[in-house]
């Protein structure tokens, strides 16, 4: 499934982008830029990340995204699988140290691919791209 969901991509909502540099969801958003992915960051607090403008939550990202990742407290992550479905996102993917069955379960119902608790990087790196 992860191989499926990282050809399949080609559009991420990083929600939980941060702008510091040596945040994993910074240097996590720049490798998969740099490996061709279009990144767009999510961060109510944030206008601009990146060189990308960002935006308060999924729903307000136009045009949808391929695939969320997230980078935001486990707790938080429901509610984003909610905003995911509601955008048509096609996968979703908790980054290391996220987990939350609710909404695996959440987007399962959606049909929506879920990895949970792994990092895009790492998984990249292991493909050698």
């Amino acid at each position: 499934m992860v191989d499926r969901i990282l050809d399949g991509a080609k559009t991420v909502a990083v929600v939980g982008l941060s702008d510091i540099p040596d945040r994993p969801s910074h240097y996590v958003a720049l490798y998969l830029r740099e490996r061709g992915y279009r990144i767009i960051p999510v961060n109510p607090v944030l206008r601009e990340v990146l060189g990308e403008k960002s935006y308060g939550s999924l729903t307000e990202v136009p045009g949808g995204a391929d695939l969320v990742g997230v980078f935001r407290k486990s707790d938080a992550v429901p509610g984003i699988a909610e905003e995911a479905i509601r955008i048509g996102a096609k996968y979703f993917w908790m980054q290391e140290g996220v987990v939350n069955e609710q909404a695996r379960e959440i987007l399962a119902a959606a049909r929506i691919p879920v990895v949970m608790d792994r990092c895009m990087k790492k998984e990249l790196e292991i493909r050698g791209r």
